[in-house]
C-alpha cells in the first residue's frame, strides 16, 4: 500500500500539473471506485466546471480543494467542495493525454481543459474516490479523516504525545507505528526503516520502551520519511507518480525487502518475521531484543 512518501509523491506531482485547470467532464469505469456519490451521473457532474485550487495530503489520503478561492490551509467547508482520493493498495493517479493508450484497470477519468485527463488505475479495486459538496465538511463525507493521528512533520507529534500514547499499550511497537490513529501515513516500509535507525527490535512492546528510545525513534521516523519522499517514495509492485514514474527509495533501504541479505551496518543477515499479520524486516544484531523484566 502507498505510505506517506508515496501520497506526498502523488500530491507534488498533482499541485505541478492540475492546479488552476477546469475539469470539463468524465467518466466512471468501475462503480465501486466511487465512494460518495456512488452513482456516477451524480460524481461527474458535481465536478464538471470545477478547477483543482490546490491538493492536500492528510495520512494517506488526498484531498484537492475546488473552485477558484484562495487555498484553504485546513480541510473546511467551501463554496466549491472537494475531491477526495485514497489509493489503498495498488490506485494510480496518472496525468495523460487523452491519447495515450488506456490501462486495462483505468477505474475513472477526468478530463480536464487544455486536452489532458486524471486517470484513476487501480488493479485490486480496493482505492475508493469521494466528491465533497460545497458547504460540506470533508470529513463528514470521508469519515476515515476523524480518525487519524498526528501528521509525523507536524508539531503535534512531540516526544510527549508520543510517551504518553505508548507507556501503556502492551503491542509491539511495530503494529503501533502501523495505527493510524496514533500517527497518520505510516505504514510497512517506514516503520522498518525507522525502528532499523533507532536500533528497537519490532517486537519490543511499547509500554518497555524509555523516553529516550521513543525520542529517538519519532526524530528517525521523521528522517527516513524526508528521505523517501526527496527519493519519489518506493515502487516495490505498483506505485508510479503521476507521470508514471518508479519511486526510488527502495535501493536505499535499510531492512525493508531485504530478507536474507546482509545488513548494511554490521553484515549479519536481515530476517523476517510476521507481526499483526504483517510482514517486519529486522536485524537481529543491530535491533537486539533484551529479555522482558
Amino acid at each position: 500500500m502507498p505510505e506517506l512518501p508515496e501520497v506526498e509523491t502523488v500530491r507534488r506531482g498533482l499541485n505541478a500539473h492540475t492546479c488552476q485547470q477546469r475539469i470539463l467532464g468524465g467518466a466512471v469505469l468501475l462503480n465501486r471506485s466511487l465512494a460518495s456519490p456512488t452513482q456516477a451521473n451524480e460524481f461527474i457532474e458535481g465536478l464538471r466546471g470545477q478547477s483543482i485550487r490546490t491538493w492536500h495530503r492528510r495520512g494517506k489520503y488526498l484531498i484537492a480543494q475546488l473552485g477558484d478561492d484562495e487555498p484553504c490551509d485546513r480541510l473546511i467547508p467551501t463554496a466549491a467542495g472537494w475531491l477526495g482520493v485514497h489509493l489503498r493498495m495498488t490506485g494510480q493517479l496518472l496525468w495523460c493525454h487523452p491519447d495515450d493508450p488506456l490501462a486495462k484497470h483505468t477505474r475513472v477519468r477526468l478530463f480536464f481543459e487544455g486536452d489532458r485527463e486524471l486517470r484513476f488505475v487501480d488493479i485490486r479495486t480496493f482505492g475508493r474516490i469521494w466528491w465533497v459538496p460545497p458547504d460540506t465538511a470533508p470529513e463528514t463525507i470521508i469519515t476515515g479523516l476523524l480518525s487519524l493521528g498526528p501528521e509525523p512533520f507536524s508539531e503535534a507529534l512531540s516526544s510527549d504525545y508520543l510517551i504518553n500514547t505508548l507507556r501503556n499499550r502492551r503491542k509491539p511497537i511495530k503494529t503501533a507505528l502501523l495505527d493510524q490513529t496514533i500517527i497518520a501515513g505510516t505504514g510497512n516500509i517506514y516503520a522498518d526503516e525507522s525502528l532499523f535507525l533507532s536500533g528497537i527490535p519490532p517486537t519490543r512492546l511499547c509500554s518497555q520502551l524509555t523516553p529516550d528510545e521513543i525520542d529517538r525513534l519519532r526524530s528517525q521516523l521523521i528522517t527516513v520519511l524526508g528521505q523517501a519522499i526527496e527519493a519519489g517514495g518506493t515502487t516495490l509492485r505498483d506505485f508510479r507518480d503521476v507521470n508514471g514514474i518508479n519511486g526510488n527509495y527502495g535501493g536505499m533501504a535499510w531492512v525493508y525487502n531485504r530478507k536474507g541479505q546482509p545488513c548494511r551496518h554490521c553484515s549479519t543477515p536481515i530476517e523476517r518475521i510476521k507481526l499483526g499479520g504483517r510482514s517486519s524486516h529486522f536485524c537481529p544484531c543491530c535491533q537486539p531484543d533484551p529479555k522482558t523484566p
